[in-house]
């Protein structure tokens, strides 16, 4: 494996499960966060995923991955547009019910998932245009990074389409290390399903698609359910 494949793969299984997890912990260990310091960690995380996303693209082309190895192609639009919009509704409606029953809990019993959302969710307008961009960023920049890039290195290297799924899945699983193993798990079932698309459509279109629209539905969603705006 070239060198800056190694070096691309050691930011994405180690680095960044650790900066996450150390980022995270010491959120979890505040007493609260201001409008500043939410806007501070939206910023400092777009900037952080384009960077990654330009520097893997740029070694990617430069060591002859073709932009269609990587999923950015769109052959079949209109089947992969309505695959995409599917699973959109589906997760969003699953998304949904999960806040739902989130919200019948008093906060003391809704474990991590209240007090993340506690500390990072949108409060006003100027958040929610910022937390905007903040999930359109992660969407397309996980995406690429994962079941782009990863996807055709590991394929690239080992020779078979299960094991550039396998492995770019628990890298992206990794990379929510924070969230316990409840996270783990959940994210690795999703990256799974992410790769299935990928690979049925040979497009990372429907898996933006659908990172963006469970993202941006339990982000928009969860303050107004949880009674956060009023806190």
């Amino acid at each position: 494996m070239p060198w800056d494949f190694a070096v691309l793969l050691l930011t994405l299984g180690v680095a960044v499960p650790w900066r996450s997890t150390v980022r995270m912990r010491q959120l979890m260990q505040s007493p609260a966060t201001t409008s500043e310091q939410r806007l501070a960690i939206y910023a400092g995380t777009i900037a952080f995923q384009w960077l990654a996303a330009g520097v893997a693209l740029w070694r990617a082309l430069a060591r002859g991955i073709s932009p269609r190895a990587l999923g950015l192609a769109l052959d079949h639009p209109l089947r992969t547009l309505a695959i995409a919009a599917g699973l959109c509704a589906f997760l969003a409606a699953t998304q949904l019910y999960g806040l739902r029953q989130l919200a019948g809990l008093p906060p003391s019993e809704q474990g991590f998932a209240g007090v993340l959302a506690r500390k990072l969710l949108p409060r006003n307008f100027v958040e929610v245009l910022a937390f905007i961009a903040l999930v359109a960023t992660v969407a397309v920049c996980e995406e690429f990074l994962y079941r782009g890039f990863l996807f055709a290195v590991i394929g690239r290297v080992s020779g078979s389409v299960v094991a550039a799924a396998l492995v770019s899945t628990a890298f992206f699983s990794l990379g929510h290390l924070y969230q316990g193993v409840k996270g783990l798990t959940s994210t690795f079932v999703l990256g799974l399903v992410f790769c299935a698309l990928r690979i049925f459509t040979g497009s990372l279109v429907p898996c933006v698609a659908v990172h963006f629209c469970v993202d941006l539905v339990a982000g928009l969603s969860a303050p107004r359910m949880l009674g956060l705006e009023h806190e």
